[in-house]
């Protein structure tokens, strides 16, 4: 070491501090002192005979020499060896066999994961310690509240229409409706299910008071949103069982829209109140507590007019408003029922089709044209000129009574000659023949009048059967007037009476729907343009549509019926 300071002092000038450690002098000057240090000889020999040994023997004064001269002088090999050295692993320990930089990695790994089972533990504990913000007091509603829940069914009648699904009462008395309200036309078109639909479960439409369903006893108890385009057949009038849990809530349905605010459902003194916020698909709503808004339909189904809590006794319903005053849920019970709830989907508003029963498509009424006015009035001309037609009869006369009919109408004799099933009585058939003497009527088993079933009969037997025929006149009843009115060639009201009601499609062609007021009967013709009929209607009492479909074909002879052997009077006595 003494020998290593005195070389850097006389290099450099200047007398550095003794250091016993390597790492304290420059890397240039360490190669003086560290020149590697002869083993100690174990075996006795010096150092003279090792290197004689070494060298095959003699005496090599000259390289001792030059070893010591080396030790001394020669710095450049010696720091690139030192160098070397340092820059080694270091060696392992000879206690447990591991080095320095292997303790150093078990002691990190070891504090890594004392650090995680500390985390954990601690996000443990305080996941057991913790405890929801307590929910925010009931409170009665603000001015901006009141506001929109007094303005939720003008925001309906607004929106025109949305997806509705209900859940309505419990257990075997439990329904639930899949589909959508039109409130812009009071219009309902669902599919009803669950295990306490009944008679009812399948498809159902209703605009106002008019209830039409197209039941189907094998369907799933599950129900799922309806065909866009309902089916055009087994559509029938129908009428609810008193008691039953659909009557009340289609009505709901339909009496959450109006024309105008509900006032008296913003008035601090209202009852209302803020219960809660929360979260629905479409976002962040707000949850009101108000009673159900009185109207005609809820007043005549509880038979008072004492006011909401008519129609929510318990006041617990509760309403899922956005900052839109839009309705997404309503939660309410009715009495007779139980539990509802209404989970209206805002995005779902299709335009929809009634059923024919229900009148169809709506359109928009217009005067006639030129054209138009003349195909109608060139119509019974037009008619005469043709052999005749198959009849298809659909006439929804009644809520328990629902007619289907098949025959032939033929305009060179004016005659109709049909069979008339009535749903109701599926195992009847009225055979009906209309002329120019008047109408016939025989009420006969279904199998001796053509068979069939009651919702597709076949025509009547040719000859007409013996039976019991009843001769009568022409009666108010749809199924007379329809069949006057196809007999009669299409004979329509003055000039001016008639108007377009909308285009359609009728057998494939394109018509004309045309409604016309005839003595106090609304009929509808339906004319292609070639000027041909294609189908008539007409307004019921029952506040629905009957339908008389027209095929154009070679119509055969249609015979009398056998009229009743006259019997001889008795001769006077004498």
């Amino acid at each position: 070491m003494r020998t290593g300071v005195v070389a850097l002092t006389a290099q450099t000038g200047r007398r550095e501090r003794p250091c016993s450690s390597p790492r304290c002098l420059p890397a240039r000057f360490i190669s003086v002192d560290t020149s590697p240090t002869p083993a100690p000889d174990t075996t006795g020999r010096s150092a003279d005979a090792r290197r004689r040994a070494s060298t095959g023997g003699g005496t090599d004064t000259g390289g001792a020499r030059r070893a010591t001269t080396s030790r001394h002088g020669d710095t450049g090999d010696s720091g690139a060896t030192t160098r070397a050295d340092l820059t080694s692993p270091p060696a392992a320990d000879p206690a447990d066999g591991r080095t320095p930089a292997s303790r150093r990695r078990r002691t990190v790994l070891l504090l890594l994961a004392l650090t995680a089972v500390t985390s954990a533990a601690a996000l443990v504990l305080g996941l057991l310690s913790w405890a929801p913000d307590p929910p925010e007091p009931s409170r009665p509603l603000t001015l901006a509240e009141g506001e929109r829940l007094a303005a939720v069914r003008v925001t309906n009648l607004r929106d025109l229409r949305a997806g509705v699904r209900v859940t309505a009462g419990v257990d075997a008395a439990r329904i639930e409706l899949v589909g959508w309200v039109d409130w812009s036309r009071s219009l309902l078109y669902l599919d009803v299910g669950g295990p306490g639909a009944g008679a009812e479960r399948g498809l159902t439409q209703k605009v106002g008071a008019v209830l039409v369903i197209r039941p189907d006893p094998a369907a799933v108890p599950t129900p799922a949103a309806p065909p866009l385009v309902p089916p055009a057949d087994r559509w029938r009038l129908h009428r609810l069982a008193p008691g039953t849990n659909l009557a009340p809530v289609l009505d709901l349905l339909l009496g959450l829209a109006a024309d105008r605010p509900d006032a008296t459902r913003a008035a601090p003194d209202g009852g209302a109140r803020w219960i809660a916020r929360d979260t629905v698909a479409a976002g962040p709503v707000d949850v009101l507590q108000a009673p159900l808004p009185v109207t005609p339909a809820s007043r005549s189904a509880t038979g008072s007019t004492a006011g909401p809590a008519s129609a929510d006794p318990d006041g617990q319903t509760r309403y899922w408003l956005d900052q839109d005053a839009r309705l997404h849920k309503l939660v309410t019970q009715l009495p007779g029922v139980g539990p509802v709830t209404v989970v209206l989907n805002r995005t779902d508003r299709p335009t929809l089709h009634p059923v024919d029963a229900l009148g169809g498509r709506p359109g928009l009424p217009r005067a006639l044209t030129d054209a138009e006015r003349r195909r109608l009035e060139q119509l019974p001309a037009r008619l005469r000129t043709k052999s005749g037609a198959t009849l298809t009869l659909t006439a929804p006369v009644g809520t328990d009574t629902n007619l289907r009919a098949a025959g032939w109408l033929s305009w060179t004799t004016r005659t109709a000659y049909l069979a008339v099933a009535d749903l109701g009585v599926p195992d009847r058939r009225t055979l009906l023949r209309r002329d120019t003497t008047g109408l016939a009527r025989a009420e006969l088993p279904a199998g001796a009048a053509g068979g069939g079933t009651a919702e597709q009969p076949e025509r009547p037997p040719l000859p007409p059967p013996a039976g019991p025929w009843r001769l009568s006149r022409a009666g108010r009843e749809a199924v007379s007037v329809l069949v006057d009115a196809a007999v009669a060639a299409g004979s329509v009201a003055p000039r001016g009476t008639a108007v377009r009601v909308r285009e359609d499609v009728a057998g494939g062609q394109t018509v004309d729907v045309v409604e016309v007021d005839s003595a106090g009967a609304r009929l509808r013709y339906w004319i292609d343009r070639d000027g041909s009929l294609r189908r008539l209607e007409l307004h019921t009492d029952a506040d629905a549509w009957a339908q008389l479909d027209l095929r154009p074909t070679v119509v055969p002879r249609l015979a009398p019926i056998p009229r009743p052997a006259a019997t001889p009077r008795p001769h006077a006595a004498r």
